[in-house]
């Protein structure tokens, strides 16, 4: 690990005006997942920092029925969370099925919209890589590909987003809230806040040097039955090979995104519209642009599969 600067942010504003100011910043919260980075090198800031004393860790309701969520609360405390449990269980399901106990305490809501890809070829420096140095080449592509994208992807970027939390979110409509540098607060819709990849896959969200996010907000609940499935090599600690994150209302009408297959997580409306005609018409849609290699062709099949079960599950439950 190179050798970098601390320090401990005082406000909102002051902590985004020193990361505007500082091309060698970065914020830190829990650290799950900056700090493995440091390590290995793939990310080398001079500067540190700390946002958790800002007293954005609370929870609370919105005027019209919804629920915002600070940006330092902890994974764990977000998916035990009363509110949670009752009117968004797919949140809460999903933060359950990633990571450990242990990284659950220490990651926050902030910090796992931002986490970076689990892509080998990204954490193997000696491999080029052009979310890792912008320019060098994508080792997946003609490499090992099984986790990879199959759709959504570019010839530079391959990668899949691997947070469980996230597909939630998108699920759920959820708005991320920042505050820039000049003290503007701006609320951005999670669907457009994580980006595809193109030609800049090392660009991977729509946010500014310098802007923090400040809280993550939760429209009002929507009913239906919550599910949040999970395939992946190994029952725990392991990231998706897909994953289907749903609400299903007893019509059969619905929302649905998914996990493991994209840059992003994955949702489309023109899916939804058929949720009632079932998994093969609605997976046809959702993935219908999908360019697998050879590697990870399976990924097809097992959405439309892991979504017949999820639409099972709902049905048995309604």
């Amino acid at each position: 690990m190179k050798s970098f600067t601390y320090e401990r942010a005082v406000s909102v504003r002051s902590a985004a005006i020193a990361a505007a100011g500082n091309p060698q910043a970065k914020f830190i919260a829990g650290g799950t997942n900056l700090l493995d980075l440091m390590k290995l090198q793939i990310e080398a800031p001079g500067h540190l920092i700390d946002v958790n004393g800002l007293g954005l860790d609370k929870m609370e309701k919105t005027s019209d029925g919804g629920l915002r969520i600070g940006a330092m609360v902890r994974n764990t405390d977000l998916a035990a969370h009363v509110d949670v449990r009752r009117d968004y269980g797919l949140l809460s399901r999903a933060l359950l099925a990633g990571a450990s106990g242990q990284l659950r305490n220490k990651a926050t809501t902030a910090g796992n919209l931002l986490q970076r890809t689990r892509c080998p070829y990204f954490y193997d420096t000696n491999m080029p890589c052009n979310k890792r140095q912008p320019g060098a080449g994508c080792s997946a592509i003609g490499g090992a590909t099984r986790q990879h994208a199959v759709v959504g992807a570019s010839d530079a970027c391959i990668a899949t987003h691997p947070s469980d939390m996230a597909v939630a979110m998108r699920a759920l409509d959820a708005t991320v809230e920042t505050l820039r540098p000049d003290g503007q607060q701006r609320r951005i819709p999670i669907a457009d806040f994580h980006r595809l990849p193109g030609n800049t896959p090392h660009i991977e969200t729509v946010l500014e040097r310098g802007e923090l996010i400040t809280a993550v907000t939760l429209p009002a609940p929507i009913g239906g039955t919550h599910i949040y499935r999970k395939v992946r090599d190994r029952a725990s600690y392991a990231f998706a090979l897909v994953s289907v994150a749903a609400v299903v209302q007893k019509d059969g009408t619905g929302r649905v995104a998914l996990g493991g297959v994209a840059h992003k997580p994955w949702r489309m409306a023109s899916a939804e519209a058929v949720l009632p005609q079932g998994a093969k018409a609605t997976t046809a849609l959702l993935l219908g642009a999908a360019r697998p290699t050879h590697e990870n062709e399976f990924k097809v099949a097992l959405v439309e599969r892991t979504l017949a079960g999820v639409l099972n599950q709902a049905k048995g439950q309604s």
